[in-house]
């Protein structure tokens, strides 16, 4: 299916991610009591924070995750990627995503997914933090010729 003006855009696919997305983050919180925030449970199993998972549990889900793309990559199609046209660029957006993730007090799934579903104002500021941001990101990077 393809839609005007979006001609790589992937509707259904996104759609049953989006479902796969809610229902994890479901089943994390029913079965857990815990919010599926990637970047706590990462934290978690480098040992980085001290509350939340367990340590194997974080460690589960990591590779769950990774596992999980794996078996996408293999028996849909392969999953495409597109990296920075620099080494550097790549790290630092890395550490500024990791700062702001910390300063944020958690990262897109957490606030996004997580905290909007339950209409936390915390987590509702985050969100249009975090879309404002990027909007921005990629609005200077283009205009000062960094876009890739």
């Amino acid at each position: 299916m393809m839609l005007p003006g979006f001609p790589y855009a992937m509707p259904v696919e996104g759609f049953v991610g989006g479902l796969l997305i809610g229902l994890a983050a479901a089943l994390m919180l029913l079965g857990s009591g815990r919010i599926a925030g990637i970047s706590g449970i990462a934290a978690r199993a480098m040992m980085l924070s001290k509350s939340g998972a367990t340590i194997p549990a974080a460690w589960l889900f990591v590779v769950g995750l990774l596992l999980g793309a794996l078996v996408v990559h293999v028996t849909v199609a392969p999953i495409a990627t597109e990296f920075p046209p620099s080494t550097w660029m790549l790290i630092a957006g890395g550490l500024i995503v990791g700062f702001g993730t910390r300063l944020g007090s958690g990262c897109t799934s957490g606030h996004g997914v997580c905290g909007m579903a339950r209409l936390s104002p915390r987590s509702l500021i985050a969100t249009a933090t975090l879309i404002a941001s990027g909007t921005a990101t990629v609005a200077i990077a283009n205009v000062i010729g960094w876009g890739w």
